[in-house]
C-alpha cells in the first residue's frame, strides 16, 4: 500500500511540474499580441530605454558565443517539449590547411564590409549630465554639398563675463546666415567655428543661425560635430545622404464586384520549374480558376524546354540546371507589381488560397513578408515557421541559432503571427525581396537561406489559413516518368554531402558564422 501512495506522489510531482513548465512557456504574455497595423494618424511616442548596461558588466557575453546543444536538463520528455536539438560546425566545410588561409581572407573582408557599410551615425554617443549644452542629439540630416541650418543649439550657462562657444567638425564647414549685435564669430567658412559674447541672450540667438555645409562628397555617411564650451563638450552626428528614393507602385483600380483590391494590378505570381512541366500545367490551371488575369512569371532551367503560352504568361529560359535560386532572382528581377507571390511549381490553388488575405495583411501593417500554409496528400498542413538569431562572437565568427516558433501573435489578424522565416509560399513586396536576393550558388537544395541573408531587413510573419495544396509526391518507381527520374537525379544527388558543404561554407565566409544550433 505504501508503495502505492509513493508511486502517486512521484506521479503528482512530475504532473505538476509540466502543467508549471507548460504555464511558464506557453502561458499568454501581456506583450504576446501586438499591433503591426500602420496608423497614419498616430504621432510617433518619445521611449525612454532602460540603461545601458556597462561592457564590463559580468552578466553580458564577452565578445563570444557558442553553439552548444542545451538539453531540457532534468525535465522528462525533453525532446516532446523542445524538439530535436542539433548542432553544427561550419568549420567541418573546409580542411585545416584550406581553414587557416579561409579564416583570415574571412577576417579581412569583414574588417573591409565593416569600415565601409558603417558610419559615425551608428556610434553610441553619450549625453553627459550637468553640461550646459543644448544640441540635436540625432535627427539633423543634409543632402551631401548641401547646407543646412543646425537646430536647436544653445547654451544654458550660469552667469558671467564672457560666454564663448566652439562647432568642430570633419567633412564640412560652419557660418552664419545672419549676424547679431554683439557676437563675435572667429572661424567662417572653415571646419572650427567660434562664437563670443558678453551677452548670453544674444549667443543663442546666433546660435540659431549657425549653419553646416558638406564639402565632402559622400553618398551616406556622417560628421560628428564636437560643441563645447568652457571646459564642457559633446558630440552629435549630422548624417549625409541623399533620401531614399520612393519606389512606388499603381494599385490600379478596385477590384470586381467592390473588391478591396485589384490583386492582377498588385500582385504577380512567380515561380521556378525544372522538367516538371506536367505539375506547372496543373499550377497554372489552379491559378486561373481563381485569378484569370494574375501575370504569371516562370523561370525555367530545363535541358529541353517547353513553352508555356497563355495570356498574362511570362517564361524566361536559362542554361540547363542554372539553380533554384538563381531561378528565383530571374523570376522576381521581372516582377512589375507591388507584391511578388511565390509558389512551387506543383502547388496547387484551392478555395483556400485566398492571396486576398495575405495582401490585407502587408496593405495594413509594417511587414515585408507574409507566408501562407501548404497542405500536403496526407491532410497535414504546415506553416514552418522560424525564429532566427545571431549571437555575437569573436573572431571565430558569430553563432546562428535556429528555433521553430514565432514571436507574438498579429492584431487585428486571427491566425497570424510574426516570425522570421515561413513556408516556401509567400506573399512579399517585391523591392524588399530584391534587395535582400538569392544567393546563385545555393543551386539545388535551400530555402531558410534567403531569410537568413534578410535578417534585419525583412520583417516577416506568417497565417495559417491561407493554403494552398502540394501535389503527391507518392510515385512507385515503375510509374515514374524519364523526366520525373532526371529530375529526381538533380533534386536528390548522390552526393548530397558536396551541397551541404557548399552550404556550410557560404554560412562560414560570407555570413560569418562559425556553428549553428536548432531543433
Amino acid at each position: 500500500m505504501r508503495l502505492v501512495q509513493k508511486s502517486i506522489c512521484l506521479l503528482l510531482v512530475a504532473t505538476a511540474s509540466l502543467a508549471l513548465l507548460y504555464l511558464h512557456v506557453w502561458s499568454p504574455k501581456p506583450y504576446s499580441t501586438v499591433d503591426l497595423r500602420n496608423r497614419p494618424d498616430r504621432a510617433p511616442e518619445q521611449l525612454l530605454g532602460e540603461p545601458l548596461l556597462g561592457p564590463s558588466n559580468k552578466l553580458l557575453p564577452r565578445n563570444s558565443c557558442s553553439c552548444e546543444v542545451v538539453p531540457g536538463g532534468k525535465l522528462p520528455f525533453p525532446k516532446q517539449l523542445f524538439g530535436q536539438l542539433y548542432s553544427l560546425e561550419f568549420t567541418a566545410a573546409f580542411g585545416p590547411v584550406e581553414l587557416a588561409r579561409i579564416h583570415g581572407t574571412r577576417e579581412q573582408e569583414y574588417q573591409s564590409d565593416q569600415h565601409r557599410t558603417k558610419s559615425p551615425a551608428d556610434q553610441l554617443l553619450i549625453v553627459r549630465a550637468n553640461s550646459p549644452l543644448e544640441y540635436p542629439a540625432q535627427g539633423v540630416e543634409v543632402r551631401p554639398l548641401r547646407t543646412i541650418l543646425i537646430p536647436g543649439l544653445s547654451l544654458q550657462a550660469a552667469s558671467r563675463k564672457l560666454y564663448e562657444v566652439t562647432l568642430t567638425a570633419t567633412l564640412g564647414t560652419f557660418d552664419v546666415a545672419a549676424v547679431v549685435e554683439g557676437v563675435k564669430a572667429q572661424g567662417e567658412g572653415e571646419t572650427r567655428l567660434s562664437l563670443s559674447s558678453d551677452q548670453l541672450d544674444n549667443l543663442n540667438r546666433q546660435l540659431q543661425f549657425v549653419t553646416y555645409t558638406n564639402t565632402l562628397f559622400h553618398p551616406n555617411t556622417a560628421d560628428t560635430v564636437q560643441f563645447a564650451a568652457d571646459g564642457h563638450q559633446a558630440s552629435f552626428t549630422i548624417r549625409i545622404r541623399h533620401a531614399p528614393t520612393p519606389k512606388l507602385y499603381n494599385p490600379g483600380s478596385p477590384g470586381d464586384g467592390g473588391a478591396d483590391y485589384n490583386i492582377s494590378a498588385l500582385v504577380s505570381i512567380a515561380t521556378k520549374t525544372f522538367l516538371r512541366y506536367d505539375k506547372l500545367r496543373v499550377l497554372i490551371a489552379s491559378i486561373r480558376r481563381f485569378y484569370p488575369t494574375v501575370t504569371i512569371i516562370i523561370a525555367d532551367d530545363s535541358q529541353h524546354p517547353e513553352p508555356v503560352g497563355g495570356p498574362h504568361i511570362e517564361q524566361y529560359f536559362m542554361p540547363f540546371g542554372k539553380g533554384w535560386f538563381a531561378g528565383r532572382n530571374l523570376a522576381i528581377s521581372q516582377v512589375t507589381t507591388k507584391y511578388v507571390l511565390w509558389v512551387d511549381d506543383d502547388f496547387i490553388f484551392t478555395p483556400r488560397t485566398r492571396v486576398e488575405k495575405l495582401v490585407d495583411v502587408l496593405e495594413k501593417t509594417s511587414l515585408d513578408l507574409v507566408g501562407g500554409a501548404v497542405r500536403e496528400i496526407t491532410g497535414f498542413t504546415t506553416t514552418y515557421r522560424q525564429k532566427i538569431s545571431v549571437q555575437a562572437g569573436g573572431k571565430e565568427g558569430d553563432c546562428l541559432q535556429m528555433r521553430q516558433g514565432y514571436h507574438h501573435l498579429l492584431e487585428g489578424f486571427p491566425g497570424c503571427v510574426v516570425t522570421d522565416g515561413v513556408v516556401n509560399f509567400f506573399l512579399a513586396r517585391t523591392a524588399k525581396v530584391l534587395q535582400v536576393g538569392f544567393d546563385p550558388r545555393l543551386s539545388r537544395v535551400a530555402h531558410l537561406e534567403f531569410f537568413i541573408d534578410g535578417l534585419g531587413v525583412l520583417h516577416v510573419g506568417s497565417c495559417a489559413d491561407v493554403v494552398v495544396d502540394h501535389a503527391s509526391k507518392i510515385k512507385l518507381p515503375w510509374q515514374k516518368t524519364e523526366s520525373e527520374k532526371q529530375y529526381a537525379k538533380f533534386r536528390y544527388p548522390p552526393s548530397a554531402d558536396s551541397s551541404v558543404s557548399v552550404k556550410h561554407g557560404l554560412f562560414y565566409f560570407k555570413n560569418r558564422f562559425k556553428c549553428m544550433t536548432g531543433n
